[in-house]
């Protein structure tokens, strides 16, 4: 899949695919249940979803593949929940995109006078926006730009002009009667579907240019301007909209432009209801088809369903969601709204719980490139708010969640598990409290595959050179002789020297001048004789040795090269240099698990390569 979609993408796409019914047609509803009280559920639900994101935002940065959350699940928590996950995330998706094309039908049914019914505006626009994203993803992000520039417009006019008209007796009793502090709550669990297209982008990220910047940025971006875009429209909505419109309104937002404007505010309002719907339904078709295209790559699913044409856009995965969304139509809504927010909330969860597992599980080639703050504190404190919500929604949108749990393990158990094989980081969790051999680096190789993708990395000669290197661990209480001697073993049969003459040019280059580069790395490098011969060693002494009097060093890059390879000697120095100096090498050199993993340290390193 092609890597085209930038910054402004990633934000528009994450932006467009949250402004929706969520506030065009939710506050209403919400109104209803607590009064002006809402405007502060809003806030909840936007900022629950930020901690929400931050989890997302850490493994989308260390793993920019197509199924989002689903790919960050089967590789922490196991195939099992990532099936589950990613089934349910696909229904979710599909269902808030339902939302936002019955949304769209519904602006028409009033606009003809109630002569078109929902099915025949519903089936057309899926089937447009099913062809528009398998022309391409980049396609359908230029035209959600367009429209979530014209949407902050329209919905920037609508605060600005509104403002002046607020009556503060509307605001009065701020909570209705009857309700408190848990009927905010639930009121914020009932409209974070609201928030749901965050985790939608996620789902792209493979297609994103510079996903170490342009995916964190993108999604906090988004997610803050979302949030303060609905508290202000919510503001002016309560403050002219009266308390028994505003209840029974199925259109506030278009409502309050009515009585403020008259018919042209009216039209305008309608039709950035009408761009909202569309960006969702556009972004939201894009997003929730990646889904079966993970599903089917890792044999979770039948192989078809990751077919992509000559595009590479999953053709097949794209039109079983567009199927799936219109069978969706069918539900009732307040049922749909709940089954979808239950169903995000619990993504959330599972992905602040693989940002732990992640972490704990020790993973060399697991590198983020942005990581939650106070962990484990804050996914932690978000597992917790996140199951409050789904609590206080109630046992309909939990029954609906589980029926679709329940569907997503038969699938697994008949289908998935006998063709997918595969590690997670569980595992490697499990291993070191049991001392079991569960693992075989699988995951790290994948790992370093996702991250050569990401950073879209170009080998040069001293990469080359490091594929082909010996990387040993000494034994525990080896000492400087025995280094020597293994490297000197080691080096013999690519040079032209015997062992004891190799020993013999590392102790004389020592006593010229210390090899030591820092208190945990060493750098011993000969010359030696003949022509185009190049060596370079990896050695770890876990518990360290005592290299020089008083310096314990932990890592030794040994070089042996002949004088015409000058150039790369002195190319090998400089990229040595620059990657221990990195925050995290030492951690990352002491806690690899074998010889492979403290080559991928160095061919993942961040540097200048020439």
């Amino acid at each position: 899949m092609t890597k085209g979609l930038k910054f402004i993408d990633v934000f528009c796409i994450a932006s467009g695919a949250m402004i929706s019914s969520g506030i065009f047609v939710l506050p209403g509803l919400a109104f209803s249940l607590i009064g002006p009280a809402m405007i502060v559920s809003y806030l909840i639900a936007g900022m629950l979803a930020l901690i929400g994101v931050l989890s997302v935002v850490e493994l989308a940065t260390a793993m920019p593949k197509a199924g989002g959350d689903y790919y960050f699940l089967t590789r922490s928590l196991g195939p099992l929940v990532g099936t589950v996950s990613g089934l349910l995330s696909w229904f979710a998706l599909s269902l808030k995109t339902a939302f936002a094309i019955f949304g769209l039908a519904e602006v028409i049914y009033l606009l003809s006078g109630e002569r078109v019914p929902l099915f025949a505006t519903a089936v057309p626009v899926t089937v447009v926006f099913a062809m528009l994203n398998i022309r391409g993803a980049e396609a359908a992000a230029r035209f959600e730009v367009f429209l979530v520039a014209m949407l902050f417009l329209l919905l920037g006019g609508y605060f600005f002009l509104g403002l002046p008209n607020l009556q503060a007796s509307h605001f009065q009793p701020f909570l209705a009667e009857g309700g408190g502090y848990r009927s905010i709550l639930s009121t914020a669990g009932f409209v974070f579907v609201s928030f749901g297209g965050l985790l939608k982008t996620a789902t792209i990220a493979e297609e994103v240019r510079n996903p170490r910047r342009n995916i964190p940025a993108g999604f906090i971006a988004a997610t803050l301007a979302i949030t303060l875009l609905y508290v202000l429209l919510l503001f002016v909505t309560v403050g002219v909209l009266p308390a028994e419109q505003l209840s029974s309104s199925f259109t506030p937002i278009a409502d309050t432009a009515r009585l403020l404007f008259g018919g042209w505010g009216y039209a305008a309002i309608t039709l950035a209801a009408v761009l909202a719907f569309v960006t969702t339904a556009n972004a939201g078709i894009m997003s929730a088809s990646r889904y079966p295209l993970a599903l089917g790559r890792d044999k979770l699913l039948p192989p078809f369903v990751a077919k992509v044409n000559k595009d590479g856009e999953p053709v097949v995965a794209i039109i079983l969601t567009s199927i799936v969304i219109l069978t969706s139509l069918l539900l009732d809504i307040e049922k749909l709204v709940k089954a979808a927010s239950a169903v995000v909330i619990s993504s959330y969860i599972l992905s602040a719980a693989a940002v732990m597992v992640m972490r704990r599980s020790g993973l060399t080639n697991y590198r983020p490139t942005f990581r939650v703050p106070f962990c484990p504190w804050l996914p932690l404190f978000g597992i917790v708010c996140f199951s409050l919500l789904i609590l206080d929604m109630g046992l309909a949108a939990v029954e609906i969640s589980l029926g679709f749990a329940g569907c997503g393990v038969l699938i697994y158990f008949f289908y998935g598990r006998k063709r997918a094989n595969m590690e997670y980081a569980l595992l490697h969790i499990v291993e070191g409290l049991t001392n079991k051999q569960l693992t075989n680096d699988s995951l790290e190789k994948e790992l370093y595959g996702v991250l050569h993708h990401r950073d879209e990395l170009v080998h040069d000669d001293f990469d080359e050179i490091l594929k082909t290197a010996l990387a040993i661990d000494l034994e525990p209480g080896a000492g400087r002789k025995e280094l020597l001697d293994v490297v000197s073993r080691s080096l013999e049969e690519g040079l032209a020297h015997t062992a004891d003459e190799i020993k013999a040019r590392f102790v004389e280059r020592e006593e010229q001048g210390s090899c030591v580069l820092t208190p945990f790395v060493a750098i011993p490098h000969i010359i030696c004789d003949g022509e185009k011969l190049f060596k370079i060693m990896l050695v770890r002494s876990r518990e360290g040795l005592e290299f020089e009097e008083g310096v314990m060093v932990k890592a030794f890059f040994v070089i042996a090269g002949s004088r015409d390879m000058r150039h790369l000697h002195l190319k090998a120095l400089a990229a040595i240099a620059h990657i221990v100096q990195h925050p995290e090498f030492e951690k990352r050199w002491t806690t690899a698990k074998n010889e492979a993993q403290l080559k991928d340290i160095l061919l993942l390193s961040e540097r200048v390569r020439m």
